[in-house]
């Protein structure tokens, strides 16, 4: 086992329950004393070649690049390498769905075992968004419906992973600093459908050929409606095997992106679990949305303080400007991953009053603001984002936190950073908090 993340961790032991000797290393000192109970010989701080074992088997952290040295040996020597979710889907007989795409995949994913739940059925949200796959197998019963986020790390290395609906939401740049390229970042989220039938449904963006023998189907948001479309907007959102559903209006998720998650979402469930338009459109209007995606933390001074932690590249912070598109108090910045910021700038010209620029890529993303003519502060931290950002704010504007970035400059993880300015905001004087 390499990588001794949640998702490392919890394929070790169940390697370990299916009689595996396992050796579980990591590039960092890592305390697991869990699994050394369980009798897995845990070796972190390690960064050199496992040399005094036969290996058989290598399964990958999603987090591990492919280049480090315990992977580039076993690859040389002809050992078999998968990963997490390739494992965990080798062991588990439940109906599957698959959502993958630059941004959008946690609300899609929740979002469709909220409907599936919604209308009695059984139904866990796992993966990339937080429960790993491996920790759910011997756990949940047969029929329980898996939806499970799929990232490019995680999808890499999956050659049996085979969902009976998948989606690809969208692609834009993100982890180039991991993929290198837009071709090969494309390549690892096409993965998804490469085990797919004739008979399960794959969506895909238009114009794409997928891996697979699924025939690829269309999310289509205005325009004609085209014969391998599965759910569009005319007026509301409508799905081909269903028809109508409900209105724009009555659909509480905000912002155009989400129409696009929520057309997802909606077609997948009415194809393979033939839910209703009536019971699609009574799970939507129930879904309260995700945690760190444009979460309203609360008001102050009638100033709204909204969490979008997740938006953890330079798209998913566009796509939280168009959701608030006038009198912002935007806050970015953190780890850059390799992809450019002047399409942010560019969507921050018209509606952001000034960018409170914190962490490492402060500098960069600064430049592309100054570019556009976005006001700036570099405020370094996120406690003093918050405390300039509520100093200048009047009432009616909102204070966003969407940084465009990776956390890991100086948090563990986009949820740690969302967790910080939640409670930023909660000590404000007269913080009012959203019921």
């Amino acid at each position: 086992m390499v990588g001794l993340g949640r998702s490392g961790e919890a394929a070790a032991a169940l390697l370990v329950r299916r009689g595996w000797n396992v050796i579980a290393v990591d590039a960092h000192p890592v305390a697991a004393p869990g699994l050394e109970a369980l009798g897995v010989d845990v070796r972190a701080p390690c960064t050199d070649v496992v040399a005094d074992v036969d290996l058989e088997l290598v399964v990958k952290s999603p987090g591990v690049p492919a280049e480090v040295v315990q992977i580039a040996a076993a690859r040389a020597a002809g050992v078999e390498i998968i990963g997490e979710i390739e494992l965990a889907a080798r062991e588990l007989g439940n109906p599957i769905i698959g959502i993958t795409g630059t941004n959008g995949k946690t609300t899609t994913t929740e979002l469709i075992a909220h409907l599936l739940r919604a209308a009695g059925g059984n139904a866990i949200a796992c993966g990339n968004q937080g429960l790993p796959l491996t920790s759910l197998v011997d756990v949940v019963a047969p029929e329980t419906w898996l939806a499970v986020e799929c990232s490019s790390f995680q999808l890499e290395d999956v050659t049996q992973f085979h969902p009976c609906a998948a989606v690809v939401l969208n692609l834009t740049p993100d982890h180039m600093d991991r993929h290198g390229s837009m071709g090969a970042y494309r390549t690892a989220k096409l993965r998804i459908f490469a085990a797919m039938d004739a008979d399960d449904l794959a969506i895909a963006p238009e114009g794409w050929a997928i891996p697979g023998a699924a025939r690829p189907r269309v999310l289509r948001d205005g325009g004609r409606r085209g014969e391998v479309d599965v759910a569009w907007s005319d007026g509301g959102l409508h799905v081909d095997c269903v028809g109508w559903i409900a209105d724009w209006e009555e659909i509480p998720l905000r912002g155009r992106h989400n129409r696009e998650n929520v057309m997802a979402a909606a077609a997948i469930v009415a194809h393979v679990a033939d839910l209703s338009a009536a019971q699609i459109a009574e799970g939507l209007r129930s879904f309260a949305g995700v945690e760190h995606r444009l979460e309203v933390v609360g008001t102050v001074d009638g100033v709204t303080y909204v969490n979008d932690s997740k938006a953890t590249n330079a798209d998913a912070a566009r796509a939280a400007l168009d959701a608030y598109p006038r009198g912002v108090r935007l806050i970015a910045g953190g780890k850059a991953k390799g992809a450019s910021f002047a399409p942010l700038a560019d969507a921050a010209r018209a509606g952001v009053l000034c960018v409170y620029l914190i962490g490492a890529a402060a500098k960069e993303i600064g430049e592309a603001m100054q570019v556009a003519g976005v006001p700036t502060r570099d405020v370094h931290t996120l406690a003093g984002a918050l405390a300039a950002a509520s100093a200048d704010a009047r009432p009616g504007e909102v204070v966003l936190l969407a940084p465009g970035c990776a956390s890991f400059d100086q948090f563990a993880n986009f949820e740690e950073r969302g967790d910080r300015f939640h409670a930023l905001v909660d000590a404000l004087p007269g913080h009012h908090a959203t019921p």
